[in-house]
């Protein structure tokens, strides 16, 4: 596809970040990211991240600190995007309440400093990264985006909430094309390592226990990387319509609309690891919700039929690339019961 400019995709160096970067690059997209490699976990993983999935395509990634209105306005004048893709933020529930003021900083300051700038830059398209987290301990069955998002049990999902209404009132104001995409768990490989299916393989591996917040009992809509990928690949090119006076605006869920208990994914990864975990149960910590459940419906409407990757496939896929990204001692690994399809 072309584009008056390139698209930014900012988070560059991060999980989902570099991942749809690379796949824009292969879809014909002239492509700019770029990052703060902040320590939240190892910077080394961002430039792992950079040096084998950015690098290979020509894909460049600026150093750039997005709660500085300076450094934001730098990059616009130097890249001239049309359409930007904000996947930067301080990201994980519970360390929100351990570090408030990176939250405000990175989600709020940071947000409305690229929002902002892409305003002033007639930017075409602006995506942006919520969190299923917006929906709070809702416990009735699956979510739809219309759903009750007023009630935040996290730090974490207040700010995610505040960036849909900001962008709201952008796209009211300014008939600036805005799309929300609350991402419901995303995993897989070059994964972030404070997410539980990364932890847990790291400790399994090493033989160590696992701590297992709520006995096991909460439940999680893990959502494959390839599958939010191929979401994002198709909302780019759809900004929301200006016609008939309509305000620019949209928000998506992006699951796998098949939640399931945390008890029941270890199993499923012990399955792939050919390995038991030692499990050491403790109650829900704060700022945690029990289930986690998507209706995509509104995004098939709009996008068509999207993958649904199986859990035991996507871990499988995880574990080895974490094996061959650790170089540990591969474990044998349970032959697949499905086979694996290429990304489209």
């Amino acid at each position: 596809m072309s584009c008056s400019g390139p698209v930014l995709v900012t988070g560059g160096a991060g999980f989902i970040g570099s991942s749809l970067a690379a796949q824009l690059s292969r879809l014909g997209y002239s492509v700019i990211t770029c990052d703060n490699f902040n320590a939240y976990y190892s910077p080394h993983l961002k430039f792992d991240r950079v040096n084998a999935i950015l690098k290979p395509l020509g894909i460049p990634c600026y150093t750039t600190e997005l709660a500085d209105s300076a450094q934001v306005s730098n990059l616009f004048a130097r890249v001239r995007p049309s359409i930007v893709v904000n996947l930067a933020a301080q990201a994980g529930v519970r360390h929100s309440i351990i570090d408030p003021s990176s939250y405000i900083q990175s989600n709020l300051v940071a947000f409305g400093n690229i929002i902002e700038a892409s305003r002033r830059h007639d930017v075409n398209h602006f995506i942006y990264a919520s969190s299923s987290s917006v929906y709070g301990n809702h416990t009735h069955g699956s979510l739809a985006e219309g759903a009750c998002t007023n009630k935040p049990v996290s730090l974490y999902a207040a700010t995610k909430k505040s960036n849909e209404l900001i962008a709201h009132a952008y796209s009211s104001v300014h008939a600036m094309a805005t799309t929300g995409v609350r991402f419901f768990s995303i995993y897989g490989p070059w994964g972030r390592p404070d997410m539980a299916y990364f932890s847990f393989t790291e400790k399994m591996l090493r033989g160590e226990p696992i701590p297992v917040f709520g006995n096991g009992q909460l439940q999680r809509d893990f959502t494959y990387i390839d599958d939010a990928l191929a979401a994002l690949v198709r909302i780019l090119p759809k900004p929301p319509s200006k016609d008939s006076g309509n305000i620019p605006y949209q928000i998506y869920n992006v699951g796998n609309e098949q939640p399931t208990r945390i008890l029941d994914f270890i199993a499923t990864l012990e399955l792939v690891l050919d390995r038991k975990a030692d499990l050491h149960f403790l109650p829900e910590q704060a700022g945690d919700v029990r289930a986690t459940f998507a209706d995509s419906g509104k995004l098939r409407a709009a996008t068509g039929e999207l993958p649904g990757t199986s859990l035991e496939l996507g871990l499988t896929r995880f574990a080895r690339w974490y094996l061959d990204w650790t170089g540990a001692c591969r474990p044998p690994l349970k032959p697949l019961s499905v086979e694996i399809p290429a990304f489209r």
